[in-house]
């Protein structure tokens, strides 16, 4: 045990999910634990001197989560850490890679925020969740962890939520990170951070369930119906495009149309790598689209993209503030453009 460790504290806040989930009368399993009781299940834990507060927050599938429960959670989140040197999220693994970004676009504190779940449940020979729950809290209180927002640990790897992916149906190793890797690992019990993040980006909004925005995702052959059957009935959009950030010539007058009107975002559907902005010239080229008014999500994904920009949308962020934000989180702008202060803590 480190020294680091003794005598430190961690709040678990726990949504449900495949962690908490046992078997039901109708077949399948069903969440159904409470943060007291996966606590109870973990081996060792009692071993790293680390006190552990629980809190029953929701208990759902994490499918049927919502952006109004993650901003909820937020705020129990910015009520609770004073009190606390880091917490932990538990939750079902199919919307982490949603739910810890939004978390990490709200959070101010420099205590960590750090997300985790399961990938077999706890009915399974070789359930992950009892291990996951330990690296987390380990995680989450040991000081080289603070003012990295928050944090994805699974299967021994610690995570930015900016980077995060989930990668695999079923493999105990599905979350990675495809741009940059992981922060650290969990080593004998010990969180070991080899790298850091270099800045934070914070968004001074609650976001609720009322901003709508659709990702479309662009494929050989594209005929812009959907684009179409979207655009009306939405606040923003984000186009994943094919490679480097392109579509189809024709729908370019469409797009063009709606980038007038509401936000429209350009990642990439490879699911790694920038969006491009000068390389190819042809219509529905990156360089054609964002002359056109369309916004580079750079290093974004389609789905970090997405919850970036109902964030924006959530704090009224006029045209101007959503491309200097996308510039600065997609990496290919100076972090001074971001339209808040990068050290939301104010403690560094």
């Amino acid at each position: 045990m480190s020294s680091v460790d003794t005598g430190r504290r961690v709040i678990i806040f726990a949504l449900g999910g495949t962690i908490a989930m046992s078997a039901s009368p109708t077949g399948g399993v069903i969440p159904t634990l409470s943060a007291e009781q996966l606590v109870a299940a973990i081996p060792g834990l009692a071993d790293n001197s680390i006190t552990v507060e629980v809190v029953d927050f929701r208990q759902m599938p994490g499918a049927s989560l919502r952006i109004s429960d993650i901003s909820a959670l937020a705020g129990a989140l910015h009520q609770r850490l004073g009190d606390a040197d880091g917490s932990v999220v538990t939750q079902g693994t199919d919307t982490i890679e949603e739910t810890a970004y939004l978390l990490d676009l709200l959070h101010t504190a420099a205590e960590p925020v750090v997300v985790t779940g399961a990938m077999r449940n706890p009915t399974l020979a070789g359930a992950d969740g009892a291990a996951n729950l330990l690296a987390a809290i380990q995680t989450a209180a040991h000081p080289g962890s603070r003012d990295q927002g928050c944090l994805v640990v699974a299967n021994d790897e610690i995570h930015a939520a900016r980077r995060v992916r989930k990668t695999h149906t079923t493999s105990p190793a599905t979350f990675q990170s495809p741009n940059g890797g992981p922060l650290g690992y969990i080593v004998e019990g010990h969180p070991r951070l080899l790298n850091h993040l270099p800045r934070r980006a914070a968004v001074p909004a609650t976001p609720s369930d009322d901003i709508r925005v659709a990702i479309i995702t662009i494929a050989l052959g594209d005929d812009g119906t959907t684009l179409r059957a979207v655009g009306e009935h939405v606040d923003g959009i984000v186009v994943a495009g094919l490679g480097a950030g392109h579509v189809p010539a024709h729908m370019v007058p469409l797009l063009e149309a709606l980038a007038s009107k509401i936000p429209v975002v350009l990642a990439s559907r490879t699911g790694s790598g920038s969006t491009l902005q000068t390389t190819y010239g042809f219509p529905g080229s990156e360089r054609d689209l964002i002359s056109r008014g369309v916004i580079p999500a750079g290093y974004l994904d389609p789905i970090k993209a997405r919850i970036l920009l109902l964030t924006l949308l959530a704090a009224k962020c006029d045209a101007a503030a959503i491309t200097a934000a996308f510039g600065a989180e997609g990496g290919y702008l100076d972090a001074e453009t971001w339209p808040w202060p990068t050290d939301p803590t104010g403690d560094r």
